[in-house]
């Protein structure tokens, strides 16, 4: 054995992968290196993270809140009631008519015009849907 039959060990002379920024003294150029807390592996931050800076999500002021005692409803206007073409109309024939789903309860609104009597039965009625029905003759009933 002779220093010209020695040869290096397997895998001594394949590049390593390189995990991060390498060590590099203070006066030394990081060789176009890419630094920062991105540039090391596994780097993750929290959403919304600005560096210390106070995140946007704190500083834009919070209004208002959100009511769980909500009702919605589905909303009818008069020129729909009257597109229907008949004279009692109750929640059950707005479903079958496909006006409403049925699910939620039912407000009538006064916007359009109403030219035959009609009896509305309904959870709600607007002051000007009310004013409508009882001008053109008809009757308006309030469900619970």
């Amino acid at each position: 054995m002779n220093l010209s039959t020695i040869r290096a060990p397997k895998k001594s002379t394949e590049k390593r992968s390189e995990s991060g920024a390498a060590w590099v003294p203070a006066w030394q150029d990081f060789d176009a290196r890419p630094q920062g807390q991105w540039s090391r592996t596994g780097a993750r931050l929290i959403r919304g993270f600005e560096g210390g800076q106070m995140p946007l999500h704190r500083r834009i002021p919070k209004r208002g809140f959100t009511n769980i005692f909500r009702e919605e409803y589905d909303v009818v206007n008069l020129d729909r009631l009257a597109s229907l073409g008949e004279t009692e109309i109750t929640p059950e024939t707005l479903k079958k008519a496909g006006v409403v789903n049925g699910k939620s309860p039912v407000k009538i609104l006064g916007n359009g015009e109403l030219k035959i009597a009609i009896t509305v039965h309904a959870h709600k009625f607007s002051k000007t849907a009310q004013d409508k029905i009882t001008k053109a003759g008809g009757k308006f009933e309030v469900l619970q």
